[in-house]
């Protein structure tokens, strides 16, 4: 997807004047967000890598497909972290691919002092199970499951 990670573009920022940023966008143009559809270029980019299907990806992160398609296709926006994170989980994400997710999606990402995400994050780094695995494991230490895509605030 991108030539450059972001710390070599926040490198390359640490010696940009201000009034130069004009030119570090032209320079850098393929490697930064353009705001245009991203999440779902990012997505799909991903699920290519691991040969993947959305139907199936929709299927395991517990998911309506119509509900599901919609979000992938950014038709529809959701608020929820826990919808995000169903999908990359669902798609085998890593870690480091999952957080740049809910960057690009602007979402926060999985904080390693907040004690439900440190579970979660220990779940991403090694893929022990399904997302039924996680609910569990999250309830068993009294923390709250992964929001399904019909719950409401």
């Amino acid at each position: 997807m991108y030539k450059k990670n972001t710390k070599e573009l926040e490198e390359i920022l640490e010696h940009t004047h201000p009034e130069n940023i004009g030119e570090f966008v032209e320079k850098n143009e393929e490697d930064l967000l353009d705001g245009n559809r991203d999440f779902m270029k990012y997505m799909n980019e991903k699920f290519r890598e691991k040969g993947l299907q959305k139907q199936d990806i929709l299927l395991k992160a517990d998911i309506s497909q119509g509900y599901g398609y919609k979000l992938l296709s950014e038709e529809k926006v959701t608020k929820q972290r826990d919808i995000i994170l169903r999908i990359c989980y669902a798609a085998e994400f890593t870690l480091k691919e999952t957080q740049q997710a809910l960057k690009i999606y602007h979402m926060d990402t999985l904080y390693a002092r907040d004690p439900r995400d440190a579970l979660l994050m220990t779940f991403f780094n090694e893929h022990p199970g399904s997302i039924i695995d996680i609910n569990e494991m999250l309830l068993a230490n009294k923390m709250k499951p992964l929001r399904s895509s019909g719950m409401q605030d």
